[in-house]
């Protein structure tokens, strides 16, 4: 069987009916707000409308099982060179099953993303998740820097 995207004709997942789509309007807005505020240790707390308009703004992929949002992912990208990876996530009760290992595979076989010559990333515990598709520690950590503000939202 052939699993294919909206937004790409390769066959990405071994796993039995879980499909991608890149498409905005088949996201499930209200799962993907209460992952961010409740859930995910990065953002907790975030506000709607910034959740909005982070998804507005970006490259969106979900993960879908029987027309169920199960997993997402977000690239903030300008299509050519760059993109930061974030927001990567499935939900709880889906976790274990390689449905994060299909969508970050299907993410990365785009031709949109394969042909970007950097793709960052921050995670705390996820290395072993994103190492297959290339990802390694920065060759000059010195070289990068960040503004960080952990309090925007209070």
């Amino acid at each position: 069987m052939r699993f294919v995207s909206r937004s790409s004709a390769v066959p990405i997942s071994p796993i039995p009916a879980l499909r991608f789509s890149t498409d905005k309007a088949e996201l499930d807005i209200d799962a993907i707000y209460a992952f961010l505020r409740d859930e995910a240790h990065w953002s907790k707390g975030i506000p709607r409308d910034v959740v909005e308009r982070a998804i507005a703004g970006s490259l969106c992929f979900g993960a879908y099982l029987d027309g169920r949002l199960v997993g997402f992912a977000r690239l903030v990208t300008d299509q050519a060179t760059f993109a930061y990876l974030c927001d990567v996530f499935v939900l709880s009760e889906h976790r274990g099953k390689g449905y994060g290992r299909a969508l970050i595979d299907h993410v990365f076989a785009q031709d949109a993303v394969r042909g970007l010559r950097r793709v960052a990333l921050v995670t705390t515990d996820a290395h072993a998740l994103y190492r297959p598709v290339g990802f390694t520690t920065p060759a000059h950590p010195d070289r990068w820097m960040e503004l960080h503000r952990p309090d925007v939202y209070a």
